[in-house]
């Protein structure tokens, strides 16, 4: 039977509920904020420097002074948090990843001084080794093959630096097996019960990271090969519940889905399905195609930028990493 439907014309008008700014305020679904915004920006050694990277226009490497300063921009517009990545030097980079565990490491240096200079801002990190592999995988290689649990055993010695020198939350990127009981177990028995863990739970093997890898300098080394032997497959989202719920029975906090806008309907089910705190990644290659689209006045950008954040909303996001959320929040707070 088809249900009985609430009012017909001309008795119900719809547009009713959308004839004034203040009406349609009143009755709005979905609501964006600084607080819904993570902002992730990139690290270099150095001082004083600000590198753009060209396949993210209006995005820049920058040293930690630089960082700190734009850290501080950023919890002076309310943004909560931001998630910090490295682009280190390549002579530092190994087949095994091992920079990713010195404590003196690029990442932890920055950590430490944001979290010195603007301690009241959350600090998060991703636990992954392709920004310090030699071959721009996230794991471990031996023989053409990425070894699952010696990579494992890499992320806890980089999660348990990375909390040392600050973090507040790890963010384990790499998609190996197992890696969130691992990692919770390491932190946990060295004292770090406290930080927290945002796992990227549905991170696909897709075609939209092209800029990041340029941005951390991993494009080159990982060259002609793919992730997709441990990334997740753009065809699936049934299996993502499946690592969705493996990793919060291991100890996951939170949950991110990666990338976005291309993946809505896997956040929708995501955040339905376990009700938890559960985020979105706006990666590089929607960046790069909205401001694509921007420059060439094709798109109103500060229109289509906030609509494409509200659409996360919509489909259950709590909230979503953006290279836009200084802009945004600025436009917000304005």
């Amino acid at each position: 039977m088809a249900p009985t439907p609430l009012g017909r014309f001309p008795r119900t008008r719809m547009r009713r509920n959308r004839r004034t700014d203040w009406w349609r305020r009143l009755v709005a679904e979905n609501r964006l904020s600084p607080d819904d915004l993570i902002w992730p920006f990139f690290v270099v050694d150095g001082e004083g420097v600000a590198q753009p990277v060209a396949s993210m226009p209006g995005v820049e490497r920058l040293s930690i002074d630089r960082a700190v300063a734009a850290v501080r921009e950023a919890r002076d517009l309310g943004v909560p948090a931001v998630a910090l990545f490295p682009s280190i030097d390549q002579a530092l980079k190994t087949p095994d990843g091992r920079e990713a565990a010195n404590p003196d490491n690029l990442t932890c240096r920055a950590i430490r001084a944001i979290k010195d200079a603007v301690p009241d801002i959350g600090v998060i990190v991703d636990a992954a080794l392709d920004p310090y592999t030699s071959h721009g995988q996230d794991g471990i290689v031996e023989k053409g093959q990425i070894l699952n649990d010696p990579t494992v055993d890499m992320l806890c010695r980089q999660s348990l630096v990375q909390a040392g020198a600050g973090a507040d939350v790890i963010a384990p990127s790499d998609m190996m097996d197992g890696r969130i009981a691992a990692i919770r177990d390491a932190l946990d028995a060295d004292g770090f019960a406290g930080c927290g863990i945002m796992a990227y739970a549905a991170k696909y093997a897709s075609a939209f990271y092209g800029p990041f890898r340029d941005a951390v300098g991993s494009a080159k080394n990982l060259g002609a090969a793919d992730k997709r032997t441990y990334q997740m497959n753009p065809a699936n989202s049934d299996e993502a519940l499946h690592e969705v719920a493996l990793d919060l029975a291991e100890g996951a906090d939170m949950v991110m889905v990666k990338p976005g806008m291309p993946y809505l309907d896997v956040v929708q089910r995501v955040s339905q399905e376990f009700g938890v705190p559960t985020f979105a990644y706006q990666v590089s290659g929607e960046y790069a195609m909205l401001q694509a689209a921007i420059a060439n006045g094709w798109l109103d950008g500060e229109k289509v930028v906030v609509e494409s954040l509200l659409a996360f909303k919509r489909a259950g996001a709590a909230g979503v990493l953006t290279y836009y959320a200084r802009d945004v929040a600025a436009k917000l707070n304005g």
